[in-house]
């Protein structure tokens, strides 16, 4: 069967920008596949079908694409959505927590571009967009794994933008700040917590609960993601919200020694 609409695959669509994303491209035309590790219990957004995937293995990265290509016959977007945050000091992460978090925000990445390739070259043409974030581009005390994550994902997809190009495949950064998800209380704790750490473990904590109140709604991040698949000239980043906009000129404008005390100051870091 070949699906009479685009068809658009989104990972990490249970919840959050995510199933917003999904929302918005089925409003914007698209036959949208939404997955989760464990949905069979999930109600989808309307007219979303859902199917489990675990980014973190191989064989369900391969086994949930040749399923929408079986039943859709084509896959035009991939968002690449679905991660996993990451708190403490590098001192406080052990080196399989290190593995965990880059297994599902780098390498599952790499594995469902690498599955949905095939088809897309095949096909004339097709669109990853990867869900990056402004700490893609910028330090952030205590998210050091995340921060590692996301500043791999920018130089992978503007690499492989490069290698793609040619073949109707474009790769695209979505670089969201803040959002008003779960993202925060879901994220991997240190797993070696030392004491040394605890009272800026807590400051951090402060921080990111009151950056996560005033984040944006993830329709916001929605609406950016619909965006970078239809937009006839595709650009290769794609800033979501003000926050995020204002971050990403003050990383190219600002002086680096002024920008590293902004850095210090909003995390609240001694001088």
């Amino acid at each position: 069967m070949v699906a009479a609409r685009r068809v658009a695959l989104v990972t990490g669509a249970t919840s959050g920008i995510g199933y917003e994303a999904a929302r918005a491209l089925v409003e914007a035309g698209f036959e949208v596949i939404g997955t989760g590790r464990s949905t069979a219990d999930l109600t989808p957004p309307p007219r979303v079908t859902y199917i489990d995937l675990d980014v973190a293995s191989d064989d369900s990265a391969t086994a949930a694409v040749a399923r929408v290509i079986d039943r859709f016959g084509r896959i035009d977007v991939l968002v690449n959505n679905a991660g996993i945050g990451s708190a403490g000091a590098v001192e406080e992460n052990s080196t399989n927590q290190a593995q965990m978090v880059l297994n599902v925000n780098v390498l599952g990445v790499i594995r469902m571009t690498k599955a949905v390739l095939p088809h897309m070259r095949a096909q004339g043409g097709g669109r990853i967009i990867n869900i990056s974030s402004v700490l893609g581009l910028i330090p952030q005390p205590f998210m050091a794994l995340y921060v590692a994550s996301k500043h791999a994902i920018e130089g992978y997809s503007e690499s492989l933008d490069h290698e793609v190009r040619e073949h109707g495949v474009r790769v695209i950064l979505v670089e969201p700040a803040y959002t008003k998800t779960s993202f925060d209380t879901n994220a991997a704790q240190p797993d070696t917590p030392l004491p040394l750490y605890d009272e800026r473990r807590r400051v951090f904590d402060a921080v990111m609960a009151d950056a996560m109140k005033a984040g944006d709604a993830p329709v916001v991040v929605a609406r950016v993601i619909v965006a970078a698949t239809t937009d006839a000239r595709p650009k290769l980043r794609y800033t979501a919200g003000p926050l995020a906009s204002r971050v990403t000129t003050a990383r190219r404008l600002i002086p680096a020694g002024l920008f590293d005390r902004q850095i210090r100051r909003g995390n609240r870091l001694p001088a």
